[in-house]
């Protein structure tokens, strides 16, 4: 029974949860993913912090659908540059912590993936008015990934914290628990 108590704790299991979530209709950008890059940056070794939430990724454009191929590679960079902010959350876990941290990996999508769409797409013009324009078209948006981010991320961090609290309760040390004490 603690087997399966111990796999239902596993990070791993709030990432595929983040990544049903995205498959379920939302307004635009308001997803779990930039919360999965987070999460899985804290609470998982680097290895599976960058594997899963673009495996994640991957196996839920293949029922969304995929855009260009540059735009996939950019936004699946992107996701892959907020893991290292998880990487210092997990050093410096706290509230405030992780709200900034919400907040930085919002800033990082929205500035990564619009100036993206300004150097690689065909609306606006290659000049600096066509990058501000872009930006502030896109602010919309933006709003929606910071709502997204700060749902999500309060919904994914605060489930798997609730439930490790209540494995502690009932004296059961979770195998993220012990992943995250042999990580330091």
């Amino acid at each position: 029974m603690q087997k399966i108590i111990s796999k239902l704790l596993s990070p791993a299991t709030f990432i595929l949860a983040g990544t049903l979530a995205r498959i379920l209709p939302h307004p635009a950008n308001f997803a779990p993913i930039g919360a999965m890059a987070l999460f899985g940056g804290t609470y998982m070794g680097k290895k599976e912090a960058l594997i899963l939430p673009i495996a994640a990724m991957i196996l839920s454009d293949l029922v969304i659908g995929f855009d260009s191929l540059p735009m996939r590679l950019i936004v699946y960079g992107s996701f892959l540059l907020m893991v290292p902010v998880g990487f210092w959350l997990k050093k410096n876990l706290n509230l405030k912590n992780i709200i900034l941290s919400s907040l930085a990996v919002s800033i990082l999508f929205f500035i990564i993936t619009n100036f993206a769409v300004w150097a690689f797409g065909t609306m606006y013009a290659k000049t600096s008015s066509g990058l501000a324009e872009c930006f502030l078209l896109a602010i919309p948006f933006f709003r929606n990934t910071m709502l997204g981010d700060f749902f999500y991320i309060g919904a994914i961090f605060g489930g798997y914290n609730l439930a490790n609290s209540q494995a502690k309760k009932n004296n059961f040390r979770p195998q993220a628990v012990l992943i995250r004490e042999k990580l330091g």
